[in-house]
């Protein structure tokens, strides 16, 4: 079985935007900057479907360092109105190879992530739920991916900040 993002990539140029005003909130007109907390910075924005929030950060290191590489992203995205809290996901910069899976590893825990495109998922909900608790108590997350072209990369991010950017998107999206 095949498991269906619940992030549709519709709402991409939002994360493209938030993204592109990390470094400088003020910029942020849509969506809603709503605040950094350590390495992680929580949005909000309103659409047609209702309220989306989100906490989102870039990875510290990308390996190997010269692949031509789009910007990545993890992201954590709360949308209330689809009673979706805590949702996982990933923007890796580069097309998956079809039919690969992902490896995000916090400490001793792996956690798989199937793909499509350029995004990785959690395929359930119970994974997802592990996944988070890990990311709250680990200090680092390294995800493995292997890209149309077979390179093998790996991007590690800073675990600094997330509870407490989950607890403000999680406010802020009731």
């Amino acid at each position: 079985m095949i498991y269906t993002p619940r992030l549709q990539f519709s709402c991409k140029y939002i994360i493209i935007a938030a993204a592109l005003s990390l470094a400088s909130p003020a910029l942020a007109a849509d969506p809603k900057f709503l605040d950094n907390k350590g390495d992680w910075s929580a949005y909000s924005h309103k659409t047609k479907e209702g309220k989306i929030c989100f906490a989102i950060t870039e990875p510290k290191e990308k390996l190997p360092k010269k692949v031509n590489r789009d910007p990545v992203y993890f992201l954590v995205t709360n949308r209330p109105g689809e009673k979706i809290k805590n949702e996982v996901s990933i923007i890796t910069g580069y097309p998956y190879k079809t039919g690969s899976i992902t490896n995000v590893k916090i400490g001793d825990d792996t956690f798989k992530m199937y793909t499509k495109s350029d995004g990785a998922w959690v395929d359930n909900d119970r994974n997802e739920k592990n996944l988070i608790k890990a990311m709250k108590i680990g200090s680092k997350m390294v995800v493995k991916g292997t890209s149309r072209r077979g390179t093998l990369t790996a991007d590690t991010y800073s675990l600094s900040g997330i509870t407490a950017a989950i607890s403000i998107i999680d406010k802020a999206c009731k």
